[in-house]
């Protein structure tokens, strides 16, 4: 069935970005394509009219979804300065782990007799992991609207833990606090 799922969207992704138009042109500007792949404003009806018309705009948002999940490549690739990630739709409604948009960083949520721990995990891909457990600056993990969720620095694991800062369970106060989460070096950002 997932399996199925995923072909189906990828049949329709191909359909979308492949037709041509004549007279086609960009209908939507990138900032607005951007907000609606963070998920800081959806949308709105006339918008998606408008992306559903013009295979040129469709082909634009695939490529800045795409330039987004891209590792970002800098004269120094070991530089961080913060990742973001998102709340995706949970099939059981409880939550064990986000990832990080770049997929460097992964919080891993555990329910330890009704009080909740929150794990921030370094994983080894990411080109900043040697300099990070080397230097081991404090790091904090923020919600969407700022508050800090956990704030410490990594183990030599590359592991930083803590309880959950938040009133509730994680998933339903990620839903309604933004979905998103920033990891960042304490005063970054």
């Amino acid at each position: 069935m997932k399996r199925t799922n995923h072909l189906d969207r990828r049949l329709r992704e191909q359909l979308l970005a492949g037709r041509r138009k004549e007279g086609d042109r960009l209908m939507l500007a990138d900032d607005i394509l951007r907000a609606a792949l963070d998920g800081s404003r959806p949308l709105t009806a006339n918008e998606r009219m408008a992306l559903e018309a013009s295979p040129l705009t469709v082909r634009r948002l695939r490529q800045l979804a795409i330039d987004r999940r891209a590792p970002r490549k800098s004269a120094n690739d070991d530089a961080w300065d913060g990742s973001t990630g998102m709340l995706r739709a949970a099939d059981s409604g409880t939550l064990a782990r986000l990832t990080t948009d770049d997929g460097y960083w992964i919080l891993h949520f555990s329910d330890d007799d009704g009080g909740w721990q929150l794990t921030l995990q370094l994983k080894a891909c990411a080109p900043f992991t040697a300099r990070l457990l080397r230097e081991r600056p404090a790091l904090c993990v923020l919600d969407a609207e700022g508050k800090v969720l956990l704030q410490g620095r990594l183990d030599g694991d590359g592991e930083c833990e803590g309880p959950w800062q938040a009133p509730g369970d994680p998933a339903r106060y990620f839903q309604q606090h933004g979905a998103r989460f920033t990891v960042r070096p304490v005063g970054g950002g």
